[in-house]
Parts: C-alpha cells; structure tokens; sequence
C-alpha cells in the first residue's frame, strides 16, 4: 500500500472515530445547550419583569394580596407572581412538576424572590420541558450533516496535501530509483522541495548512485583493459608453443605436457575474449543498424550449430510459426546470444534429446523460446544462473566458464529484450525472449 493512501485512511479512520464520538454525545451536547438558552431566556425574563415592577410598581401585577399568573394557550410557558412568607429565599432554575387546568406538566422554572416595600414576593417563569425537547433533534440533524461535510472537506483536503507533501518523494522514486539505469552516469538534478527530510533523502540517493557508477565504471574499465592486455600474452605464448612442437628434439613427453599448457591458453585465451566482449557490449561499442528475418537469423544458426547435434543425436527443430522482419539489432549479437541459448540446450541435453526452437506471437508479443529436454536447473540455482562466474551444480563436470547466459543477459540487456526462465529437474528448460515492439516490423 502506497504511503499517501496510508495517510489518507489513516485520516479517514481517525475522523470516523471522531464522528462516532461526536454522534454519542450529540445528544447531551445538546440538550446542556437548549438547557442553557432557556436558562438564559428564563433569566432574561425575570430582569425584563424586575424592571417593569420596578418602574411601575408591583400593583401592575399584583392588587393587595392576590396572586398573578399568566399561560400561553398550549401551556408550554407560565409566569406566576405571588405573595411569599418574609423571611422565605429562593433563586433556583430547575425542573419541576406543575398542575395545570388539571394536567401534570414537566417544566424549566426559574424561582426568585424580592421585596417590593415591607412585602416578599415569589416570582416563577416556566417552559415546558416538551417544548425545550422540540429544538434538539433538528439542532442533532443540522449539526450531523454540518459534521459530516466538514469531516468531507477535511478528508479531500488531506489528500491533497498529502499529494502534494509527498510529490517531491513520488520524483525521488521515479527519476532516482525506478527509471534509474545502471550505470547512468548523469548529472546531478536537484529535486524542488522544501522538507528538509525528502532534501537529504535526495542527496543520499544521489551520492549513493554517485558510488555505485563510479564501481561500475571501475569495473567496466578493469575488464576492458585487462582483456586487452591479457590478450597480446596469451597470443604469443600460443605461438611458442606451436614452434616448440614443430622441433624435432622435443620429448613425447613434453609435447604431452606442451599440449596441456595449450589447452589451458586456449580456455583463458576464450573467457579473455567473453570478458572482452561483454565489456564492450556493456559500453555499448556496437551498432544497432542491422536487418533480418526471425527465419533467416534462425536457420543461419542450425547452419552453424548442427554438426554439434551429432555427438549425442539430438534434434533440433524449428517452428517459425509467426516470421517478421527484426530491425533496429545488432546481428551478430543477436546470433551469439541464440547460439549460448542453443549451445547450453546441447550440452546439457540427454543422448537422444529434443531442441525446439519456435518464434511466435504471444499475448501482444512477439516472442522466441528455446525448449530442451535436458537435465534442468534447480529452483534455487534459477534466480543465479545469469550471474558472472556463478558455476551451476550442473555445470560442474562440464567444460564450462560460467559466461555464456552472462553473455546471453547482456546482450538481451543491450536489445532491451527480457528472458524468462521455466525449468524442471529432469525434464528439460525453456528460455523465452520477448522482443521490444522497436525491433519488430511486423509488415513483412
């Protein structure tokens, strides 16, 4: 799961939790703020009351000892003014029962008293506790919805912060690491931002980039020179040697010896001339300006190839069910990396064995594959077989370097050409080359 879609349902969760929160205690919210309104309004009454009494006297309301009392029509407020003992104190607001016109009605009362003159006096202001109730639940309804835009905007707003707080690191990702080619060898590109985090991660990344092409180039430039160098040696110690036995006084037994030196050479004089190859492979020193056809490039390598079938009777068949025209490749590295593929299927095929070699259309690609019936490679050697000098168990009683499918992945490498690799002990391995749509004219 990406890091922005992980701040973004982590934003999501944590406003769900606050919403389910908010909506428990709504209700209470609620009522404390009709409660505290009515408190309000009830109090604001009683001043706007005391001052009238107080500008125009008691006997606005009162005549000598009788009582006042005033309701609205559906009994949902009261005002009562009556004559209290004179020693009797109250100033509340709370919620009490009152008999009226014979019904039993829940109200919010205020209850206070004052003198006026040598009297005291009871004053009372209800509302029903009913009426009070009317107003909660549109007020839970309009704050819900209110809520509920709000933690929407606030969900869009994260995501686009968060997109634009981790877009520096998104460039990072995709210019630094995913579309990075090793070795690249380019110039340093500040990515814009201004988190000091994603700064020095870009820095990191770069020097650490900056390290790896740097091995790169070393060691590309320590084979290419080596090989060169070793080359000349090899070359003139071969020569020696073949003068040595064109003289008539060397021993049977030298020469036996001669000839062991020789081998040698020529086992050093061939991985000299591999490693020589796939450094300049590497280097990219070849051309890709060579055309031909999927049938041709493949019948020009039984040509070359089938005298090698004979020593364990093995037969290699071609199944070019889809010809097209390759262009944009390089001919002779397309033929070698074909002919380590099908060399590799012969060596470690069975007497008697099978070699199918088929180019076709598959799943909107045009692909090659190589299919013996070997020996097969182990499951645990498969994610190792294209490494340098990595000597497969397989291989370990055969005449073999370990740089022909280094060759092979190098040269795929170099055509943009991907390899996949299914293989059973036993049973035999396929290789499958799926071709670049740039090196295929299909309109042959």
């Amino acid at each position: 799961m990406k890091l922005q879609t992980k701040l973004t349902f982590f934003n999501a969760i944590s406003k769900l939790v606050i919403v389910t929160l908010f909506v428990l205690l709504l209700p209470g919210v609620i009522e404390n703020i009709n409660k505290s309104y009515t408190d309000d309004r009830l109090i604001k009454q009683k001043d706007k009351l005391l001052e009238i009494v107080q500008q125009q006297g008691i006997k606005t309301y009162i005549d000598g000892d009788e009582s006042y009392g005033s309701y609205l029509p559906l009994k949902e407020e009261y005002i009562s003014l009556d004559v209290a003992p004179p020693k009797y104190h109250l100033d509340t607001i709370q919620n009490e029962k009152r008999m009226v016109e014979q019904d039993t009605i829940d109200y919010r009362i205020l209850s206070h008293t004052f003198k006026v003159g040598k009297k005291n006096y009871l004053l009372e202001i209800g509302k029903s506790t009913e009426s009070i109730g009317e107003t909660t639940k549109p007020l839970q309804n309009i704050a819900f919805q209110i809520l509920i835009g709000m933690v929407l905007l606030t969900i869009l707003a994260d995501q686009a912060f968060s997109s634009y707080i981790l877009r520096p690191l998104n460039i990072i990702i995709r210019t630094k690491l995913v579309s990075k080619k090793f070795p690249s060898f380019t110039a340093y590109k500040q990515v814009r931002t201004t988190t000091s985090d994603f700064q020095h991660l870009d820095i990191s990344i770069h020097k650490m980039v900056e390290a790896i092409e740097k091995a790169f180039q070393k060691e590309r430039e320590f084979i290419s020179n080596a090989s060169h160098e070793l080359m000349t040696p090899i070359s003139i110690m071969q020569s020696k040697i073949e003068n040595m036995f064109e003289q008539d006084d060397v021993a049977d037994e030298t020469k036996l010896r001669l000839l062991e030196m020789q081998k040698i050479l020529y086992r050093l004089k061939s991985i000299t001339k591999t490693l020589l190859l796939i450094s300049q492979i590497e280097n990219e020193q070849f051309l890709r300006e060579d055309k031909t056809t999927t049938a041709e490039l493949l019948q020009e390598l039984y040509d070359e190839i089938s005298i090698r079938l004979q020593d364990k009777n093995i037969s290699l068949v071609l199944l070019v069910t889809d010809n097209v025209e390759l262009i944009n490749i390089n001919k002779f590295l397309l033929f070698n990396l074909l002919f380590n593929l099908v060399n590799n299927a012969i060596k470690y095929n069975r007497t008697d064995g099978e070699i199918t070699v088929s180019a076709r259309w598959h799943n909107g690609r045009y692909q090659v594959s190589i299919a013996d019936t070997g020996i097969g490679i182990a499951e645990e050697e498969l994610p190792h077989i294209f490494n340098r000098f990595k000597k497969m168990k397989k291989a370990l009683s055969q005449d073999s370097f370990g740089l022909g499918l280094p060759i092979v992945k190098s040269i795929a490498d170099f055509h943009h050409i991907d390899i996949s690799v299914i293989s059973v002990q036993g049973e035999g391995s396929t290789f499958t080359l799926s071709l670049p749509p740039g090196t295929i004219n299909a309109a042959l």
